[in-house]
């Protein structure tokens, strides 16, 4: 059967995106430095999701980004206190700065550490007509104090979709991370840290060729049948 005999019930096709194939396919022009804000998963005095976290962020500095990183200290559980919290809003606020986005979380009794989910608990899917992740992207990582584990990188690409986030398919693991860092704080040369250098050459690219439009490719069907249905209401209450 021809795909063109193929019916689409319940289906509003007229609300259906249709490229224009004649447009080209060169990548829009770099108006400002990409913009990321990272968060880390531990209040530790030295904290190795912290550390990985400044390195990440000097890389990303050093490929022409400009970068933010949110200290956690302070900020209350959710529900806890109310969204007018400062560091709530200072949050909410970066997150809606941020193009991308770096999660980095230890990982304790095998999962994700709950000052790194408080953090994007405190993050809402929408604020207003306002979406502060929705098309943004997303590097995961995660620091264990044994051997390689990617519970909490596992958890975090989980909670990356969630939030309606373009996640990379690259992500960093480091294993004994007491062992991977200097007494500066700095990271050694390992190949675990040529793995750091490649996730953030890989989230600046996925950020500059999906910053422009990612309008576009979170926009969703079922939305504007939703925002068309709203107006055709409306239009025939004012005919009434």
């Amino acid at each position: 059967m021809s795909l063109v005999d193929l019916e689409l019930p319940n289906i509003r096709s007229d609300l259906f995106h249709k490229p224009d194939l004649t447009q080209s396919n060169d990548a829009a022009p770099i108006s400002h430095a990409p913009r990321f804000l990272l968060l880390y998963g531990s209040l530790r005095e030295r904290s190795y999701s912290k550390l990985l976290t400044m390195e990440a962020a000097r890389l990303l500095v050093a490929m022409g980004g400009e970068v933010r990183i949110f200290d956690p200290h302070g900020l209350p559980l959710p529900d806890d206190a109310p969204e007018s919290h400062p560091k709530v809003q200072e949050l909410r606020e970066l997150t809606q700065w941020a193009e991308g986005m770096v999660w980095c979380s230890p990982e304790r009794h095998g999962a994700m550490t709950g000052i790194m989910k408080a953090q994007v608990d405190w993050i809402p899917l929408s604020i207003g007509a306002v979406r502060p992740t929705q098309g943004k992207t997303l590097a995961v990582m995660q620091v264990s104090g044994g051997s390689q584990s990617f519970n909490a990188v596992n958890q975090l690409r989980v909670l990356g979709r969630w939030m309606r986030m373009i996640t990379i398919p690259n992500q960093s693991s480091v294993a004994k991370a007491f062992l991977e860092f200097d007494e500066s704080g700095r990271m050694k040369q390992s190949a675990y840290y040529d793995r750091v250098v490649d996730v953030m050459e890989e989230l600046m690219k996925f950020t500059l060729l999906t910053r422009q439009i990612s309008p576009y490719l979170v926009d969703r069907y079922s939305e504007r049948k939703e925002s068309a249905e709203e107006l055709s209401k409306r239009v025939n209450q004012k005919s009434i």
